[in-house]
């Protein structure tokens, strides 16, 4: 493993309770009563709720002697509407514990719920890095899919569409009190859905390993995620019921977030987001349709962390010369990518005539991110657009 300098000082930060394994969801009521509870905001969505998920906590939360109402009106990519929304209905309820149970969306609507409960101002005054005051009120985040790693970050995104911004704020603030992995309740991912947000996952793996703030903590986790990822997510994809399978991708997105949340992410994450402000691209899937092409335009900043990536994955590049021991990381995540039947960013219903109009923006908006700061080659406005236009096109064979 190359080494790279860490920050003089690096700080490591994860929820103080994760629990993990087959049927570890049933431990939610037990741990909504070590907090103290009284009555708390089910946070989900409607699939979750179809899916008799929520049901099934609050009929569990109610048998600890622990009072429970659902909130399931999440949308993908959870917009200010959803949590002023969950805001009201946690105050009407007089509600002391939110547990977010889904998707990264879901999560991530429970945690700006949390500190908007103990914070004044609007969520957009908190925009950025440490800029939340106080903690938010207590929270357990169980997620049903293997792609955000929420669940163990300190991150939330939140879309405004009235600016057509995606707000990511970051804040020791915003970790869960509790993370519950179970990867049972990720069986029911269908096949696309597993394809993207394991994609999106790798994505926090790899731009955490790639970042100029990676550390070694942080470096740790992430190869561990990337192994863990490009030996599971085939299989998880082809075979939703590989219990095996399903266990190693949720386990796998857990600590990839809690490498990126100590990390960072870096030119995907920066150019995802205005593809998901401007077109509601789901997350997972816009950071999955950009992850191959820049890869290929970062991997000359650090090619020693690209051919790491590349050991991690299974490629035998011993004896390469270092460039194409990197470039190999890189032919590693285009055949999984291929494999798994992943789109183009032209084949996932962006409007060409849109796209041309806010590329430009776009690129700005992924610049004013932060993100793109933290890549190994920094970008400039013009070169982001060139990408967006190059991911835009069919693969190149």
């Amino acid at each position: 493993m190359m080494s790279q300098l860490p920050p003089a000082i690096a700080s490591f930060m994860i929820p103080p309770t994760v629990i993990t394994g087959a049927g570890a969801a049933e431990q939610a009521g037990e741990q909504a009563k070590r907090i103290g509870a009284s009555t708390a905001l089910v946070v989900t969505d409607n699939g979750i709720v179809k899916l008799g998920y929520a049901d099934e906590l609050v009929s569990q939360l109610r048998g600890v002697g622990i009072g429970a109402s659902t909130f399931s009106n999440v949308t993908p990519d959870p917009t200010l509407q959803n949590v002023n929304d969950g805001l009201k209905q946690y105050r009407d309820e007089d509600c002391d514990l939110i547990i977010s149970i889904g998707g990264g969306s879901a999560i991530d609507c429970g945690k700006a719920i949390a500190i908007k409960l103990t914070n004044d101002g609007e969520l957009s005054d908190f925009m950025g890095v440490e800029k939340v005051p106080n903690p938010g009120v207590s929270l357990i985040a169980i997620p049903t899919t293997a792609g955000t790693g929420s669940e163990c970050t300190k991150v939330t995104v939140i879309t405004d569409i009235e600016r057509n911004v995606k707000m990511m704020l970051s804040s020791p603030c915003l970790m869960a009190r509790v993370a519950i992995v179970d990867p049972l309740l990720s069986l029911t991912t269908p096949p696309h859905l597993t394809s993207a947000v394991g994609v999106d996952a790798l994505t926090h793996a790899i731009e955490a390993y790639i970042s100029k703030r990676a550390q070694p903590i942080t470096d740790a986790l992430a190869l561990e995620a990337i192994r863990m990822i490009s030996g599971s997510l085939r299989q998880a994809w082809a075979d939703g019921e590989n219990i095996g399978a399903r266990t190693e991708m949720i386990i796998a997105a857990s600590i990839a977030g809690m490498a990126f949340s100590n990390s960072s992410v870096a030119l995907v994450h920066g150019m995802s987001r205005p593809i998901g402000a401007y077109f509601h691209v789901h997350h997972g899937l816009s950071n999955a349709v950009l992850l191959l092409d820049v890869m290929e335009y970062s991997v000359v900043g650090a090619p020693n962390r690209f051919a790491d990536i590349a050991r991690a994955m299974g490629e035998p590049i011993d004896g390469l010369s270092p460039m194409c021991q990197a470039d190999a990381a890189i032919a590693s995540v285009e055949r999984l990518v291929n494999d798994l039947q992943m789109p183009r960013l032209r084949e996932i219903g962006i409007d060409k005539t849109k796209f041309e109009a806010v590329v430009d923006q776009m690129a700005l908006d992924a610049l004013a991110s932060g993100s793109p700061g933290n890549n190994p080659r920094q970008p400039t406005k013009e070169e982001i657009v060139a990408l967006y236009h190059r991911c835009f096109q069919p693969r190149q064979v």
